[in-house]
């Protein structure tokens, strides 16, 4: 009974082990496969990515620009407000 049970370990570990190498000769077949099609487009991508970095850059530059622009707007209408002010209280 004990080697009967040990076979069917044994026929089922040479299961295992043949779909791993299966397992791993696709792996390896999709690993080449996605090299070659990486390297296929690698230089159209590169500049892609670049483009997107300067277009990013740009929206970075852009967005504290308006930033700083709010900003100002906040402190010219505040000293507005304090200017008048003081006109208010200078004796006429």
């Amino acid at each position: 009974m004990t080697n009967k049970r040990l076979d069917d370990v044994n026929t089922h570990l040479a299961d295992q082990s043949r779909r791993i190498d299966e397992t791993n000769k696709r792996i390896d077949e999709v690993r080449a496969e996605f090299t070659k099609r990486f390297d296929e487009i690698h230089p159209d991508l590169i500049n892609r990515i670049d483009a997107n970095n300067a277009r990013i850059d740009h929206f970075f530059e852009t967005a504290v620009t308006k930033y700083e622009h709010v900003k100002m707007e906040e402190r010219v209408s505040r000293l507005e407000r304090e200017v008048d002010g003081l006109r208010r209280q200078m004796p006429a």
